[in-house]
């Protein structure tokens, strides 16, 4: 029976998911933008372009940045959408303070906003942006349709919403080296560096356990989406799915 990523958590049964994420993205804030470069081998900037691409495309004026973090898809959208503002929400005071001193030096304060706040319980009007994205964040969410009915809510009609998260390649070759580098090398690299032995054990399992492919697809579907699409980058590592709020 397959294990929903809702019931996946970082450290305890009890405890509400989004009160333990909330606690791990403190615990590892300051090692967290280190780690993202050596677990991809720095191919994450490359995810991440191609995300941005994706958005400008849709030229938004103003654009949700969910489970933004330190802030770097924010960052990348703004300097790349020159006509958008981005706001940006975490549940992480920590992750959103090291990414406020990012916007600072990258001089983009005046169109980049982070705040924390809960993704299932946005602070924006209905219908009050143009895009919304997500990187590396909706598996760490407690309830993946409201995460998803959120987002929608916030969209104006015709809006795009954009969701990059990491999954596992179906390409049987890479596949067994990819749980092998997840299951022990990534753990071990982050009880080292982040000194919590359990958040990068979570990562992996995180993975494994959400909606991929055209499973997620369905999810975004039933959330009141149209034109679902994904595609998979760099063997089935990484996955970007894009959709639109109905006109």
């Amino acid at each position: 029976m397959d294990v929903k990523a809702e019931h996946i958590k970082p450290y305890d049964a009890e405890r509400a998911k989004t009160e333990q994420v909330r606690e791990m993205f403190d615990s590892i804030a300051p090692a967290y933008d280190w780690m993202n470069r050596a677990m991809t081998f720095g191919i994450d900037k490359l995810w991440r372009r191609k995300a941005v691409r994706i958005v400008a495309g849709a030229q938004p004026d103003r654009i949700i940045d969910i489970a933004t973090g330190t802030g770097d898809l924010a960052i990348a959208l703004a300097r790349s959408i020159r006509r958008a503002d981005v706001t940006g929400i975490d549940l992480s005071k920590e992750m959103v303070a090291i990414g406020r001193r990012k916007v600072a030096e990258s001089g983009l304060e005046d169109r980049v906003t982070l705040m924390t706040a809960d993704c299932l319980a946005m602070p924006f009007d209905n219908a009050s942006a143009d895009a919304v994205t997500v990187a590396y964040g909706v598996r760490n969410f407690e309830h993946l349709d409201k995460g998803y009915a959120e987002m929608l809510r916030v969209l104006r009609p015709g809006g795009m919403l954009c969701v990059v998260e990491l999954s596992t390649p179906v390409n049987p070759l890479v596949r067994p080296l990819y749980k092998l580098y997840t299951k022990f090398i990534i753990p071990a690299v982050g009880r080292l560096v982040s000194k919590d032995n359990r958040a990068y054990t979570y990562l992996p399992e995180s993975i494994a356990a959400v909606p991929q492919g055209d499973d997620m697809l369905r999810l975004i579907r039933e959330a009141g989406f149209t034109d679902t699409t994904f595609r998979r980058l760099t063997f089935g590592v990484c996955t970007i799915y894009t959709a639109r709020r109905p006109e």
